[in-house]
């Protein structure tokens, strides 16, 4: 197909040429056409008032004999249907009523030679005057013209070649650029387009299956490693049930499989489903006691990945239950563009501007953070990365009500 795009072009080069041509020709020979009758004009006035004058002293047919004007008596010449022929018409008859009083009528001739019948003033019988206008120059185009519509069709078809060969394609790449690591794995893109822009797409598609290798090394190495590490938690829970000391230990260690399976799964293939934010978060938080948890929403629906998002908001309660003081508060707000924010509250010193970016990482842990239960420093990744996948993320807010992570996101539907 990219072989016969040139050809592609140039047909449609030479077909706006072509138009071209025949629009700048109408509009000359109209030009040509208002020049010729306002040339005609004085001379058609002088043979009107010539004749006018001799009828008074010579008959029709001597008139016509002595002077040599084509002369036609009766009321009715034949008249032509041509539409150029009525439009001259009225162009000779506007010309004749500036400078013959009273205004003669004139009608189109039907002869062999292109013609206008201008009535003479008579006394007697109407008596027209055969008045020759020249033909309408179709062919041979003028030379000018023809390379006026020559110079419009190549500038039109080299437009439409940057547009469709090289200005859509690259908006279409820089679309796909800006959703690289947003939505899961990005679709390869057609390769078509100018030989440079493929190339550039063939380049993208190749650094994108290479993304994609890496992240399914990624899940299957942090899978493999969380799922060797649950079955030797499992039988060491079976053995030491009677120790708690251990059995907490053992379920820091399982909490911390867990986040690394959740890290690495990312949720990106779950379907979106539309559902009441409102109502979701409340079950979320079901589980909480009531005197650690304050809600404050307003109803809103939303189309998002429940699974994900739930993971996201359960690790900000939890790092605010761990790390912050009781009560907390859930804030749910809308937001512009069918968005929305979820804010976590808690009554704690919250986490320093200069740390936020470093507890934003994967596998960081702050100082007052060590040595809490199962905590591998994936909790804010795993939410900044849900917050990411629905078009937004992870902000911080400090104020006399204490400190807050603020979760905004967008429909998926929107985004």
């Amino acid at each position: 197909m990219a072989k016969h795009a040139p050809v592609k072009y140039v047909l449609a080069g030479a077909g706006i040429s072509a138009l071209a041509l025949v629009v700048l020709q109408s509009l000359l020979a109209q030009r040509l056409e208002r020049a010729q009758i306002a040339q005609m004009g004085p001379e058609v006035a002088f043979n009107l008032k010539l004749g006018e004058l001799a009828l008074d002293r010579l008959p029709p047919e001597a008139l016509a004999r002595l002077s040599g004007l084509p002369l036609r008596v009766g009321p009715f010449p034949p008249v032509s249907g041509d539409g150029r022929l009525q439009r001259q018409a009225r162009l000779l008859q506007q010309e004749l009523c500036q400078r013959v009083r009273p205004c003669p009528p004139v009608l189109p001739a039907q002869s062999l030679a292109p013609g206008l019948w201008v009535e003479l003033l008579s006394p007697l019988e109407p008596i027209w005057l055969f008045t020759p206008v020249g033909p309408a120059q179709r062919w041979p185009p003028d030379p000018l013209l023809l390379g006026l519509s020559l110079l419009t069709g190549s500038i039109s078809a080299s437009f439409l070649f940057l547009w469709r060969e090289v200005q859509t394609p690259l908006q279409q790449l820089e679309q796909a650029l800006g959703s690289v690591g947003r939505s899961g794995q990005q679709p390869a893109l057609p390769e078509r387009g100018a030989r440079v822009v493929r190339s550039l797409t063939g380049r993208f598609n190749a650094m994108v299956e290479r993304l994609a290798s890496n992240d399914r090394e990624r899940a299957t190495m942090l899978a493999g490693i969380a799922h060797d590490l649950k079955s030797p938690l499992t039988r060491l829970r079976l053995r030491l049930a009677d120790q708690r000391p251990a059995e907490a230990d053992l379920d820091a260690l399982e909490r911390i499989t867990s986040q690394f399976l959740l890290f690495a799964g990312g949720g990106d293939a779950e379907p979106p489903v539309q559902l009441p934010l409102d109502q979701w978060l409340a079950e979320l938080t079901a589980p909480l006691e009531a005197d650690q948890v304050q809600l404050d929403f307003i109803p809103l629906e939303a189309r998002v990945q429940p699974v994900a998002l739930g993971r996201a908001v359960g690790n900000l309660i939890e790092n605010a239950l761990s790390h912050g003081q009781a009560p907390l508060r859930l804030v749910l707000r809308p937001e512009a563009a069918e968005g929305f924010r979820i804010e976590v509250w808690d009554r704690g010193d919250g986490i320093p501007v200069e740390q936020w970016a470093q507890a934003l990482m994967p596998f960081q842990r702050l100082d007052r953070a060590r040595g809490g239960s199962g905590h591998c420093g994936l909790g804010l990744a795993i939410a900044a990365r849900v917050a990411a996948s629905h078009g937004g993320g992870l902000s911080r807010l400090q104020s006399e009500q204490g400190f807050a992570v603020v979760l905004r996101a967008h429909s998926l539907a929107a985004a």
